[in-house]
């Protein structure tokens, strides 16, 4: 299932390639420029066609094990000492709860999270161990008033998953950073995919690639069971869910904001939607291929790739974000064997 949007009907201010640069260098070392690698492998060749070209992002290899905390400390290197040492406050299902641990860890504050009860406890566990103080709750939803709640009596500033200006300007840098690392490989790029969520990083990522290479194509892929921006891009206006269905927990909004689905109404070309077992094959070849264990979210890219997207990518340069692989053994392993 695809939506396809107009890409002239929406006017927002956006992040220019010369701020995302600037903000890119004052995050210094705190967080890393990921490698970039073409995959060349039999069984690549066979699920994406013989003359695709595959690209990786591995944003995997990012402090944290994911994107997350390009905009976590884009937001939090924002603030003022006093509102700092107060400490932030974020809701999610684990990746951005453990950007949030490091980023305050490295800035000298202290961060809680809320999390939904059915968050991987692999990743509860890490937060905890980067000093987060967590919260587990009944869901998102709940989260998300939890954090209200928090932000009114404890002072803490609340840093969003995925909205705002600030985050966008954060994730934009795994898309220039792409655009920058495939060039000094002597190529361009025909396409980029990558991971929607809240939106967040595919409003980044896009907004970058767009600007830097105007023809190059750039896909989002959403889990069929958490369809936020997909409902979003067909209904014309940020849409919610009523729950996440998908193994993808890091994909699952529960609603689309209003300026990350702007931004990505600017800059996306498509919304692809994959399933579940689509997600499962793509992790068994991600793993196989590429020799990377990833959480279900760092495999949608290829999963698109490989199904909704591979007749019309085919002969194509495609670049593949691999956006996180914060999973234990016994998880990825009964994912694998699913």
């Amino acid at each position: 299932m695809t939506s396809s949007v107009n890409n002239t009907d929406v006017e927002i201010d956006f992040p220019t390639v010369e701020a995302i640069r600037a903000n890119r260098a004052r995050l210094g070392d705190r967080v890393i420029t990921t490698p970039v690698r073409l995959l060349v492998d039999d069984a690549l060749s066979r699920a994406v066609g013989d003359t695709t070209r595959v690209w990786l992002k591995e944003e995997l290899f990012q402090r944290t094990g994911s994107f997350k905390p390009r905009g976590a400390l884009s937001v939090m290197l924002d603030l003022d000492a006093d509102a700092l040492a107060r400490g932030v406050v974020g809701v999610s299902a684990g990746n951005h709860a453990i950007s949030l641990g490091y980023s305050a860890r490295v800035l000298g504050t202290t961060a809680t999270v809320v999390m939904p009860k059915t968050a991987n406890a692999f990743r509860v566990q890490v937060c905890r161990e980067l000093g987060a103080t967590v919260e587990l709750v009944e869901n998102v939803h709940a989260a998300f008033a939890r954090v209200e709640e928090i932000e009114a009596s404890e002072g803490r500033t609340f840093v969003h998953p995925y909205e705002g200006p600030k985050t966008a300007l954060g994730t934009a840098g795994v898309g220039m950073e792409f655009i920058d690392q495939v060039r000094a490989a002597g190529e361009e790029l025909d396409a980029v995919i990558v991971a929607a969520g809240g939106g967040g990083l595919t409003a980044g990522v896009a907004c970058a690639v767009k600007q830097m290479s105007p023809s190059t194509a750039v896909y989002v892929v959403e889990p069929e069971g958490a369809d936020t921006l997909a409902r979003s891009f067909a209904a014309g206006s940020p849409q919610s869910i009523d729950a996440v269905r998908t193994i993808a927990d890091s994909l699952g909004a529960p609603r689309c904001e209003p300026y990350s689905y702007a931004l990505n109404r600017r800059f996306v070309d498509e919304v692809v939607l994959v399933s579940d077992d689509q997600i499962r094959e793509a992790m068994r070849l991600t793993f196989r291929a590429a020799k990377l264990a990833v959480e279900p979210a760092g495999a949608a890219s290829l999963a698109a790739l490989m199904y909704p997207l591979r007749q019309r990518l085919e002969g194509k340069r495609v670049g593949i974000v691999v956006c996180g692989a914060n999973i234990d053994a016994a998880t990825f392993a009964a994912q694998l064997l699913a």
